[in-house]
């Protein structure tokens, strides 16, 4: 008799029983979930197809598809027009993620205060506060408009009833990690909630041209919460930055359907809210009469946008075998490769065994490699205790050879310092265009860098070094 051949119905199949991800073969860990033991046998799923069906709207040539339905609305707000592109756009989802207590909540109930109107209303959904508790928020940063409506709900069900109610133009849910669904098994937070939740929002705000803002948790890594494909669902996926201790926060687009992913909006927290600001670069900088040995000017970029900051250095006796090295604002490892690059290359011999220290002004963050020039500039100011030409921005990459490399913006750079009124610039070989009236220096190498110091000043530190000795 011959041997039943074994159909597909008869082979087994396995599912994991967290995501329902399915595989033919038996497997210790999920894949797609990354649980362990969740990968069970099942019948074998049946082969299912789908019939054509009748299309809901018919396709059109793509010049005749109306684009004015997808123009911008502004926001009121106009540094978060800026990294948005513009405005909201109807039936957009921004996503806005951050650290507890940047500001985000606040930035946001200014945002729906503002852009509520009688023709646009607003919906503020709140699931991590009580109503009360949001009201006295508003008060203080003065966010009260008759046509913005709070509601506490943290039942899926509950915020698309009082989206048929409202009608709003605009829906602001604080936060997606807060709101289940109570057909969705898992406690609010979980992968298979948050991706229920907004799956639902973003189906509503398609259907009714209606423009939402999802305030998302982060990890203590500074990732967004939850699974990774809420971020592919939204349009727009922003990233709210900043120091609790400073006044200054950076709104930076990550992925934008409709604008720049390279623009950041900078705002300033204070007692009385939240503001925008046009000109930041006067928290970077302090302004002094006469020049402090240890300080260099540089333009960094955020984004597309040139900002003037001030780094500073100080360099004392070590009273330890091992000399410190503290940053702040600084990337330490970068910190440590210019003053390798000094001794080496610069001949500066007293910074090895003296304690060092050198920070940003204004809480601000240098991490990109055209501000290593200023860096270097700064910690050879300390070490001869001799302050730089005033009105002196320094602008490069420094290599391990001692050369200082060309950066991108150079001639964006230059325009910010010469409007704030900065008169001299060391710059790589090669700048481009100079903005009139304002000195440009080439520098080939660290040696052409370190002749802006006095000469006489600059040969005492090495002397210095072998007296201690």
């Amino acid at each position: 008799m011959a041997a039943r051949t074994k159909t597909t119905k008869d082979r087994p199949s396995y599912r994991c029983t967290e995501c329902g991800w399915q595989t033919a073969k038996w497997l210790g860990r999920c894949p797609e979930c990354q649980a362990w033991g969740t990968v069970e046998e099942y019948g074998a799923p049946a082969v299912r197809t789908t019939a054509p069906g009748r299309v809901t709207t018919s396709a059109l040539p793509i010049g005749q598809v109306d684009g004015r339905q997808a123009t911008a609305r502004t926001t009121g707000v106009p540094e978060l027009d800026r990294v948005l592109g513009g405005g909201l756009v109807p039936g957009a989802v921004v996503l806005l993620a951050g650290e507890p207590g940047v500001g985000k909540s606040t930035l946001l109930l200014d945002v729906a205060a503002k852009s509520a109107s009688a023709e646009h209303r607003t919906l503020y959904v709140t699931g991590e506060e009580s109503a009360s508790q949001v009201r006295l928020r508003a008060d203080r940063i003065g966010a009260l408009d008759d046509h913005l409506y709070l509601a506490a709900e943290t039942d899926l069900a509950a915020v698309l009833g009082h989206l048929d109610e409202v009608k709003p133009s605009l829906l602001i849910l604080d936060s997606v990690q807060t709101v289940a669904s109570p057909e969705i098994e898992g406690a609010p937070g979980g992968m298979a909630q948050v991706r229920e939740v907004a799956g639902a929002l973003i189906r509503a705000s398609k259907e009714r041209g209606m423009s939402t803002l999802l305030v998302g948790h982060v990890t203590k890594d500074g990732a967004i919460a939850g699974p990774r494909l809420l971020e592919h669902l939204v349009d727009v996926v922003l990233h709210f930055e900043g120091d609790r201790h400073a006044r200054l926060r950076l709104v930076r687009g990550v992925k934008n359907r409709y604008g720049a992913t390279d623009e950041v909006g900078c705002f300033e927290l204070h007692d009385e809210g939240i503001t925008g600001l046009a000109d930041p670069s006067g928290l970077f900088l302090t302004r002094r009469a006469e020049p402090v040995p240890g300080t260099c000017l540089t333009v960094t970029l955020e984004g597309r946008r040139p900002l003037v900051a001030e780094v500073q250095a100080l360099t004392v006796d070590s009273q330890i075998p091992s000399p410190r090295r503290t940053t702040s604002g600084l990337e330490t490892s970068r910190v440590s490769m210019m003053l390798a690059v000094l001794e080496q290359r610069g001949r500066i011999s007293a910074l090895g065994k003296r304690d060092i220290y050198s920070a940003t002004v204004g809480g601000v963050k240098l991490s990109e490699p055209a501000a290593d020039l200023a860096v270097a500039l700064a910690l050879a100011s300390a070490a001869s205790d001799t302050p730089l030409p005033k009105n002196l921005v320094a602008i490069g990459e420094v290599g391990l050879a001692g050369e200082v490399r060309r950066v991108t913006g150079v001639q964006r750079r230059l325009a910010e310092a010469h409007r704030l009124g900065f008169t001299h610039a060391l710059v790589p070989t090669d700048p481009g265009k100079v903005p009139p009236g304002m000195k440009v220096l080439e520098v080939a190498d660290m040696g052409d860098a370190l002749r802006v110091l006095p000469r006489s000043r600059r040969r005492e530190a090495p002397r210095e070094a072998e007296e201690r000795r």
